[in-house]
């Protein structure tokens, strides 16, 4: 298992000074042969993505996905429009890899990021396919995004229910991805930044295995986002490890006065 470790970073919003702070991890599982996952914690963009496709295309979607988006973390610039013109460059690198198979080459993409624009910052969090950003605030836990997937849409029009959808045969079969195909551009969702929040961005390799109820637990149980992601991964694979395995935490709290030696600038 990946030695994780927690990184910070301290932003100012109405005159209050805070700490945003994340870890994540990624691992192949226990039935896997090749992890088809990746992700990306950068300040100010935390996005992890579920790689799909025969051969090696899923590990070349969700890789090319990350290092366009990642381009664009490195140079400051993360808004709306520049994710989307990063999606549309890897479209054409799934397109053009000469690994790319016809087998349904794509991959999933979701996170939240840091928006600056109107005065104080705030999150907005993005999504393309199954993979899912939670929220625990005030104690309560919440599902952010909403899944694009058959399943999904049973649900949503009443023809199953949540539980049915579980062991449902079309329970991995989702209706949009970043992929060698034109780009729909994500959902975006705009939230408030709250001292307190905590984000569980993750691929459906860790909800197979746990449930929303095993998420709020194991946040509760460890308050340091690199000791909750370790226990929520350790957890994953007991339970079965039946998919390759990401997840990102970020969580924002008020600034101590003393500062942590793996600060961010």
């Amino acid at each position: 298992m990946s030695e994780t470790t927690t990184k910070t970073h301290s932003i100012t919003v109405s005159q209050s000074a805070l700490t945003v702070s994340w870890a994540g991890v990624t691992d192949v599982g226990r039935r896997r042969e090749t992890n088809q996952d990746a992700y990306l914690a950068a300040y100010p963009l935390f996005i992890v993505a579920d790689g799909m496709g025969g051969h090696a295309g899923g590990e070349i979607a969700s890789s090319s996905t990350v290092k366009r988006l990642e381009a664009i973390a490195a140079a400051g610039n993360v808004e709306r429009a520049t994710i989307e013109g990063a999606l549309e460059l890897a479209v054409a690198d799934i397109a053009d890899h000469p690994e790319t198979t016809d087998e349904g080459t794509g991959t999933t993409l979701t996170g939240i990021f840091l928006e600056f624009s109107d005065g104080d910052p705030h999150w907005v969090s993005l999504n393309i396919g199954d993979s899912r950003v939670y929220l625990l605030r005030d104690d309560r836990l919440v599902q952010v995004t909403t899944d694009h997937s058959v399943v999904q849409e049973l649900i949503a029009s009443g023809k199953i229910s949540p539980e049915e959808a579980e062991g449902h045969p079309y329970s991995n079969v989702i209706t949009r991805a970043v992929g060698a195909s034109e780009l729909t551009a994500p959902d975006y969702m705009a939230l408030d930044l709250r001292a307190g929040d905590r984000f569980v961005i993750c691929s459906d390799g860790l909800t197979k295995e746990l449930t929303d109820y095993g998420i709020q637990h194991f946040l509760r149980e460890n308050a340091d986002p690199a000791a909750a992601v370790d226990a929520m991964l350790a957890a994953a694979l007991e339970n079965g490890g039946r998919d390759n395995v990401t997840l990102v935490i970020v969580q924002v709290s008020e600034e101590s006065s003393s500062t942590s030696a793996d600060v961010e600038k």
